[in-house]
């Protein structure tokens, strides 16, 4: 009754169907452990976000590199800032998602001589040439006190953006501490961080517009994919079954037709030959 399943054809189904499940089964799971790293990522960042501000220099140095632990953590610097050596960072998003502009990213030389902290002051729209500096809020004068998010330093690999040299006059692609370390010949703290408020507050128009808290709610569809992927699993045999079933109903009604057959040509035969 199962011979046919010893043929080309249903031996070359079987097979094809037994590598499929567990590969399906992996690709399941890979699925899920995408899903569990993207709610391990959106705890640590509200967490980061979450927590009371500490002293930039308790996680972070000159010519050092800040942990992704303490990516996004909430920050406080004191200083001055050094707006004479002020870069703009070049093909940078607008809160919408939608405008291409500048980051302003200035020194802040900080009190007893603990360094520079790079600080991103927010998004400035791009002017008629880009091959001018474009028009950037003052920052404020005097000893100010800033908080922001920790971030580390950007390069190539960590963010896709192709490092090019030739740019205009104080213009950059990348906010990279070691590259403004030599730039300003003097001792930059590893990292940077994304400005949230300012003490004392400058007025509005001296603002730059702020980069919004990264978004840490979406999940995306991962855990639907390993759960689609497992259903696909589960239907590969309840699919090899059905078509088994198939074919032996298909025999034994070819069978029945043979049996039912036979006497009827047996009868047709006999009236000829009268």
């Amino acid at each position: 009754m199962y011979r046919f399943l010893l043929t080309r054809q249903w031996v070359t189904l079987t097979l094809v169907a037994l590598l499929l499940m567990p590969a399906m089964v992996k690709l399941g799971f890979w699925q899920f452990h995408r899903h569990e790293a993207r709610v391990a990522h959106n705890n640590r960042v509200a967490q980061a976000l979450a927590a009371d501000p500490v002293p930039v220099t308790r996680l972070t140095e000159p010519g050092g590199q800040v942990e992704e632990r303490h990516r996004y953590r909430a920050v406080t610097a004191t200083g001055r800032y050094d707006t004479d050596n002020e870069v703009v960072v070049r093909r940078r998003t607008a809160a919408d998602g939608k405008q291409i502009g500048y980051f302003v990213l200035t020194p802040l030389v900080l009190e007893r001589g603990a360094g520079i902290l790079l600080v991103n002051r927010g998004w400035v729209p791009p002017g008629a040439d880009q091959t001018v500096h474009p028009d950037t809020p003052e920052a404020p004068a005097g000893t100010v006190t800033v908080t922001g998010r920790l971030l580390p330093d950007e390069t190539s690999a960590r963010t896709g953006i192709k490092d090019r040299g030739g740019l205009p006059d104080r213009q950059v692609m990348l906010i990279n501490s070691t590259q403004q370390a030599e730039a300003l010949g003097r001792p930059v703290l590893g990292g940077h961080i994304q400005l949230s408020a300012t003490s004392p507050e400058p007025p509005a128009e001296r603002s730059a517009e702020l980069v919004p808290e990264p978004d840490h709610s979406g999940i995306g569809a991962h855990m639907a994919y390993a759960v689609q992927w497992w259903l696909f699993t589960a239907a590969v045999p309840v699919g090899w079954v059905v078509l088994v079933r198939r074919e032996l109903r298909d025999q034994a009604a070819a069978k029945r037709g043979e049996a039912s057959g036979e006497p009827a040509l047996a009868r047709a035969g006999g009236g000829t030959a009268d």
